[in-house]
């Protein structure tokens, strides 16, 4: 066991030497721990420090807050630039900046990256068993979004970019279940796909081809309209044509209705265009007004007979 763990994805865990840390003695103690480890092995200056942890500050204090929260972190850390604890972690102040030091050290986020990226060599060089190996031991570790609840905007970025590797990792684990018709392994790894983006419409249209093949018609119309409600209510836009498509290919009743809804537009235009003519023009001019039936008069004068009687 590595003497510092920690886990990024989902909640925050920091364990030194098998204690999980708890207690830190400031506010931004930890954030500075997080973005240090991030990117230890490089001197972070103080400006930038300030530009990722207070942003709207150019630490015209004199840099205090910075001091406040490396002390406080080497206090928490044992992290002393010339006496480090047992972890072996160390704090070290150089060139106008800042850099991490640790010595034995295991991350949830460093391990995710190097098998997603082993997994995506192997798939291109057509090494199926073992991108399917990296890309599922990644995806399990994906335990959630890059320091749930953080706002920061470096936890954005960083979110966002493990985020975009963990799609591409379940793209082609779903393109390789799709493949060996494993339709079990399918919907887990599309489940997984829309916990992290609900409007990834590709995954979507992989459950309707893959219940479709199945015969079950009630679950693409199910998938189909799910997705529509979300891409609707919450980025106000419909279904890609591929969608559309692909509905209607699928679902009789769906080809039915659009040729209905075809018929029912054709007709209302057509009502408005016949309102639209002006009494007494010529239909020739018009070339779209069908001849009138009248009833001939001496029809007429039998049912005025027929009433009168």
């Amino acid at each position: 066991m590595e003497k510092v763990r920690i886990r990024f994805l989902g909640d925050f865990e920091l364990i030194v030497n098998g204690s999980p840390v708890e207690r830190w003695r400031a506010g931004k103690a930890r954030g500075l721990f997080q973005y240090l480890v991030i990117h230890r092995g490089q001197t972070l200056t103080r400006d930038r420090l300030y530009e990722a942890l207070w942003p709207g500050s150019d630490g015209s204090s004199g840099g205090s807050s910075l001091k406040v929260a490396a002390h406080a972190l080497r206090r928490v850390l044992d992290a002393h630039p010339d006496r480090p604890g047992a972890s072996g972690i160390r704090l070290l102040y150089r060139d106008f900046g800042y850099v991490l030091d640790v010595a034995d050290l295991w991350s949830d986020v460093d391990r995710f990256q190097e098998l997603v990226h082993a997994g995506l060599r192997a798939s291109a060089a057509q090494d199926v068993t073992l991108a399917r190996t990296r890309l599922r031991a990644a995806i399990a570790l994906y335990g959630g979004e890059f320091l749930r609840g953080d706002s920061a905007d470096w936890v954005a970025e960083q979110r966002e970019y493990l985020r975009s590797l963990a799609l591409r990792a379940l793209v082609v684990l779903r393109t390789d279940a799709e493949a060996r018709e494993d339709f079990a392994e399918l919907i887990e790894i599309c489940r997984r796909t829309l916990e992290i983006d609900r409007h990834h419409e590709e995954t979507y249209r992989a459950l309707m081809t893959a219940h479709g093949r199945r015969g079950e018609l009630a679950g693409v119309r199910s998938w189909y309209e799910l997705c529509a409600r979300r891409l609707r209510d919450d980025l106000a836009v419909a279904p890609a044509p591929e969608t559309e498509l692909l509905l209607r290919a699928m679902v009789p009743a769906a080809r039915s209705g659009a040729r209905g809804a075809a018929v029912r537009t054709a007709g209302s235009e057509a009502v408005r265009a016949t309102a639209a003519v002006p009494a007494g023009a010529d239909a020739r001019a018009t070339g779209r007004l069908r001849p009138v039936r009248r009833t001939r008069p001496d029809a007429r004068a039998a049912a005025l007979a027929r009433m009168a009687g």
